[in-house]
């Protein structure tokens, strides 16, 4: 029976959310995929309350049924792959293959948070009393999770998994261009699952239902994936309610050549770092910086690399890019590209689009002013810029006000380690493009990319739970007075 037909999606939440309808539609083709209502601001307070509740009773469960859930859900994950790949091609326009990555990464998301619950919870401490002192790590309590529309079924399982098998509960904000598999999949995924009632809520919605969330008392952990802009807006707000906000932001990575690569097997990996899903990946290589002794060939390779690749509907053509998600995307990604050869930068390949099937792009010329090599794009755009030594290009690198990821391609390994150590950066991959992921992982970045690794592996105990100290003595103290 499928997971996700329209008419049970009014069935996930136990109360009926406030907002306006909501057409879902295909970007590849604009048409409607069915509707949904929005959550409203008031939908956050009850969510919660309901959240809370249910929580008390899930954090006293053995950490084997809480483990038991997540497992299942990794496993149904894939048992419903067909249903599941389909909605991602057509909500968020991924091609297939983006959409199993997806797929399979939140089903190791699941197995990898099944097993945080039966890990190590604290420490015995010495102590200078006759007392048994020990620090022991609780649930934080309901974690407010809002996730974007670029990799929404990854981005939003990665704190809703692990938060739940910590004996949290969960109040969901996904994008609402990408409710369905940023959210209601999850839902029902869980549901199926065995998760009790009133532990997740899904409330898509706009800004102001985020706010909400990160202003409601009831909430006192927020984990945050989307833009720099909106992401400090968060954390000053979380800042003033003295929350904790985890922040996972925008990124401008780069990609480093040295002169000793070898083209014939960078120029794929290259391309995939760009054009991977439109570029529309926090962790995209929004910046090639190449050996003087390379650049030319280098540029006309990844140019001849862009015009080789198919862009149209993943849904129903074999192609290797799909659709921007939206008009708003589509222009801002022009934008940038048209200030750019308006300042000087030479058009090596795409630059053009068919609504919003935007052409793989190269730009060559670029210098610090050029606004997409300055700027996050956040579209299929490859700006290739030349170096000429080692010191040169770690400063290139560094200049960036983002911190996510880092690629450096070297036939000398350690020579790529040591250069990397001068670059801030939260991930570095050598002989690899900016784009990797996997469950086990801490993942996030520094400066205007984020608050650091709070995501993935051991980070998400420090992510989703709090510290308690207790001591216990035989008899009660006695005190001078």
């Amino acid at each position: 029976m499928p997971l996700l037909e329209p008419k049970t999606w009014q069935t996930v939440n136990s109360r009926a959310l406030r907002g306006v309808r909501y057409t879902v539609t295909e970007p590849a083709t604009g048409g409607p995929l069915g509707t949904l209502a929005l959550a409203a601001p008031e939908d956050v307070e009850e969510a919660a309350r309901a959240a809370g509740a249910a929580q008390r009773e899930w954090a006293r469960a053995p950490h084997f049924v809480r483990a038991q859930v997540l497992r299942r859900a990794g496993d149904l994950f894939t048992a419903h792959a067909g249903e599941l790949r389909e909605w991602i091609v057509r909500e968020s326009g991924s091609i297939p293959g983006k959409a199993d990555f997806e797929l399979h990464v939140a089903a190791q998301e699941c197995y990898e948070a099944a097993a945080l619950a039966s890990r190590p919870a604290g420490q015995v401490l010495p102590s200078e009393a006759p007392r048994l002192s020990y620090t022991r790590r609780v649930p934080a309590g309901v974690v407010g999770v809002i996730s974007p529309f670029n990799a929404p079924l990854i981005l939003s399982i990665r704190s809703v998994a692990p938060a739940l098998a910590l004996g949290n509960a969960v109040v969901l904000k996904p994008d609402p261009r990408t409710a369905v598999c940023g959210g209601l999949a999850l839902a029902a995924v869980l549901a199926e699952a065995g998760l009790p009632e009133d532990l997740l809520h899904v409330l898509p919605g706009g800004a102001d239902v985020g706010a909400a969330l990160v202003e409601d008392p009831r909430v006192p952990v927020i984990s945050f994936t989307g833009s720099t802009a909106a992401g400090r807006a968060v954390g000053e707000a979380a800042g003033r309610h003295l929350k904790r906000a985890h922040l996972e932001l925008g990124g401008n990575s780069a990609l480093l050549v040295l002169e000793d690569a070898d083209l014939d097997a960078v120029i794929s990996a290259a391309a995939w770092g760009s054009f991977f899903h439109q570029g529309q990946i926090c962790m995209t290589t929004g910046r090639h910086l190449v050996h003087a002794s390379l650049y030319e060939e280098y540029v006309e390779r990844l140019a001849a690399k862009a015009d080789s690749l198919a862009v149209g509907d993943p849904h129903r053509d074999q192609v290797h890019l799909g659709p921007v998600i939206d008009e708003g995307q589509l222009a801002k990604i022009h934008g940038l590209v048209g200030a750019s050869t308006a300042r000087g930068a030479k058009l090596a390949a795409g630059g053009t689009h068919d609504r919003l099937f935007y052409r793989p792009t190269v730009l060559a010329g670029v210098d610090d002013d050029t606004p997409a090599y300055a700027e996050e794009v956040f579209g299929p755009v490859a700006p290739v810029r030349r170096f000429r030594t080692a010191e040169e290009a770690a400063a290139l690198a560094a200049e960036s006000p983002y911190g996510l990821s880092l690629g450096i391609v070297t036939r000398d390994a350690a020579r790529g380690l040591d250069l990397a150590e001068r670059i801030p950066t939260g991930i570095v991959h050598i002989n690899d493009q900016t784009v990797n992921d996997e469950a086990v992982a801490p993942f996030g970045g520094t400066a205007a990319s984020g608050t650091g690794s709070r995501f993935g592996g051991e980070a998400n105990l420090e992510a989703f739970t709090e510290v308690r100290w207790t001591t216990v003595r035989g008899d009660v103290a006695t005190y001078p007075f």
